[in-house]
């Protein structure tokens, strides 16, 4: 595990982006707060790691302009709010897959974060437990496929197969691990497939990786 975290880090820095190591969630919260100053304008994706960490509690009461996606329930609002996040001096959010390579891959149903990942906040930071650490791209196509998109589609209440079955349909209808290929339900999560390699921005995303198992 410490050669893979190390090989990691060195990959995702030779792509451009900043990325560290921390041992616990505590450490990893006040990394992911050194980067954020007093008045930033500041957004989150939907994550079950940002929750673990006590991020939204934090940025709601502290000195920052947080664009509280769950503050509000309209879904014209809630889009309002999405489309101002892709402005913001900060967006926090966690990967669902990073390769040894120093490759980021992330699947999404309303693609708002994959959208922020890859343009429009001036920083980027996500953060990210060691049991999202995968070799290359296709073991992340499979690990979004058995334990990403299930346990999400489980904790939203979809009705999808993957929420049923613990697995991607297209796991069991003999299609193996290719990328697109799931389910028909109009509930499905996985929309949208990011990839990204080597960055032109340097330092605009940081990757704190921590040593303990977060999120799905």
């Amino acid at each position: 595990m410490k050669e893979q975290i190390n090989n990691t880090l060195e990959a995702l820095r030779r792509n451009n982006m900043a990325a560290y190591y921390v041992d616990t969630k505590e450490e990893a919260r006040e990394k992911a707060l050194s980067f954020i100053n007093k008045h930033d304008t500041v957004a989150v994706g939907g994550s079950v790691t940002l929750n673990q960490l006590g991020m939204l509690d934090i940025l709601r009461n502290g000195n920052y302009v947080f664009l509280d996606r769950y503050s509000v329930s309209d879904p014209a609002q809630i889009q309002r709010i999405f489309h101002e996040s892709l402005s913001a001096d900060v967006f926090l959010c966690s990967s669902n897959a990073i390769t040894e390579n120093g490759e980021l891959y992330n699947v999404d149903g309303t693609c708002n974060r994959i959208s922020a990942i890859t343009y429009g906040p001036k920083s980027v930071i996500i953060i990210a437990g060691v049991n999202k650490l995968v070799k290359d791209l296709d073991e992340a196509v499979m690990r979004v496929k058995s334990v990403a998109a299930p346990l999400n589609c489980k904790r939203l209440n979809k009705n999808t197969y993957c929420a049923a079955k613990g697995k991607c349909a297209s796991l069991d209808a003999g299609k193996g691990a290719q990328m697109t290929a799931g389910c028909s339900s109009p509930q499905r999560i996985c929309r949208s497939y990011s990839v990204c390699g080597p960055q032109s921005v340097k330092d605009r995303i940081k990757i704190i990786l921590v040593g303990e198992n977060l999120g799905y």
